[in-house]
Parts: C-alpha cells; structure tokens; sequence
C-alpha cells in the first residue's frame, strides 16, 4: 500500500529531460515583450517631444469659468424640427376635450 508522502514524492510530471524548452522560449518571449516596451515608450517621447508647448485657443465662449456655454441647446429652435406631425396648440387642445 502506498502511503501519502509516496504518492506526494511520485514524479508523475513526465519526462522532465525532453521539456528543456519551456526555459530558452520563455526568457525569448519576455526579451521580445521588453524590446517592444522600449521602442513604444521611444516613439511616444518623441511624439510627446512634436507637440508644442502651448495650443492655440479655439473660438468658444469669452468666461473660461462657464464650461455649458459651448453646448449647443436643443430647445434654443435652432435644430430642425419633424414637421411629419403637426403639434397640437392650445387651441385644438380645448376642442377636442
């Protein structure tokens, strides 16, 4: 009968002499990942190093404290309306009830 520390010390991982490349390809595929980190942070800083220090300002409103004042309103009648249905007025509203 097998006792508990014999099933715990059994080698049942397989042939541990043919799996030697799980070690070369590991340590290829983290070089490949830092290669990577370093040529994306190069050409970041160098994007980052293009832009200007400053950018122009856009036409907007003239209080930078007021942050709404570029939001266009919908209710302000400026956006086209659906004219399929014609709204009902005061005026049909008391008629009809």
């Amino acid at each position: 009968m097998l006792t508990a520390a014999q099933v715990l010390a059994e080698n049942n991982f397989g042939d541990t002499r043919t799996g030697g490349l799980a070690g070369p390809m590991g340590l290829f595929l983290i070089l490949l990942l830092a290669t990577a980190t370093i040529l994306l942070i190069r050409n970041m800083n160098a994007r980052l190093r293009r832009l200007p220090d400053r950018f122009p300002q856009q036409s907007g409103p003239t209080d930078p404290t007021r942050a709404d004042a570029a939001v266009a309103d919908p209710t302000d009648g400026t956006a086209g309306r659906d004219s399929s249905t014609p709204a009902p007025n005061g005026h049909q509203q008391q008629r009809n009830g």
